[in-house]
């Protein structure tokens, strides 16, 4: 109960430490412009909850569409990779030229490519983040069945399908929940810078180097305020479903 405490108050009593030196910072003239108080921003984000909330729900859709389509593709090119070592071989290259592919040069080309009306550019970004960590946990995870619990089931008779379900899946499962962690972050961070580098006129990155550019950085830093909720649902929720699968998961 009381490491279980701790892990609550700690975090809590760091940031309040934290908004304290940063208020007292702020108001001793020693900060920069761009940097206001957590009040001023907290006043802002309160005051423009309804444009910022508009501008949240894009960014969370095309995240949440990269995660979802980039988590299916690896999932299924994943399974083909460790069903076939010609597959594998073939896709290794291309996982790990994705993997060094930087957000910031590739954006622009792609919402050039789709035009300054569309979403798509974004989701494919978001999707390209959210692809390499699922991608890489869930080829490890159907790598980890032990050859002694596969020659059981050949023993027993047990059908390709059998041995998926009864075997491999389980044993991917809690590596699939991983990636998906993982990638869940990175497709909010990816569809939160693409917004910077064209597309459409919405978004949090997008109002955020708007309003920055603007002066209005009590207004900005509120809108960096909403990517970070997004960033933390997407966490938390992820986390919560990983440690429900980690939790029946075969040992």
């Amino acid at each position: 109960m009381t490491a279980s405490w701790q892990r609550v108050v700690a975090p809590l009593v760091v940031g309040l430490l934290i908004l304290v030196a940063w208020t007292l910072f702020v108001q001793l003239g020693s900060a920069p412009r761009m940097l206001p108080s957590p009040i001023a921003i907290g006043t802002e984000f309160v005051n423009r909850w309804g444009i910022i909330w508009d501008d949240m729900l894009i960014t969370a859709t095309n995240a949440l569409i990269g995660l979802t389509v980039g988590a299916v593709l690896a999932v299924i090119l994943a399974g083909l990779a460790a069903a076939a070592r010609p597959v594998d071989g073939m896709l290794a290259p291309l996982v790990a030229a994705l993997a060094v592919i930087p957000i910031v040069a590739i954006t622009p080309i792609l919402n050039t490519m789709f035009g300054a009306s569309s979403q798509f550019g974004r989701q494919a970004v978001a999707t390209i983040a959210a692809f390499i960590p699922v991608f890489v946990n869930v080829l490890r995870g159907l790598r980890q069945t032990r050859p002694v619990h596969r020659d059981l089931l050949r023993a027993s008779a047990a059908s390709g399908a059998q041995t998926f379900r009864v075997l491999t899946l389980p044993t991917a499962l809690p590596y699939l929940m991983t990636g998906l962690r993982v990638a869940s972050s990175l497709a909010v961070i990816a569809a939160l810078v693409a917004e910077y580098f064209g597309g459409p006129s919405d978004g949090i990155g997008t109002s955020i180097a708007s309003y920055a550019k603007s002066g209005r950085a009590a207004l900005a830093w509120a809108y960096v305020g909403g990517g970070i909720l997004i960033g933390l649902v997407f966490f938390l929720v992820t986390a919560l479903l990983e440690r429900l699968v980690t939790r029946h998961a075969p040992v």
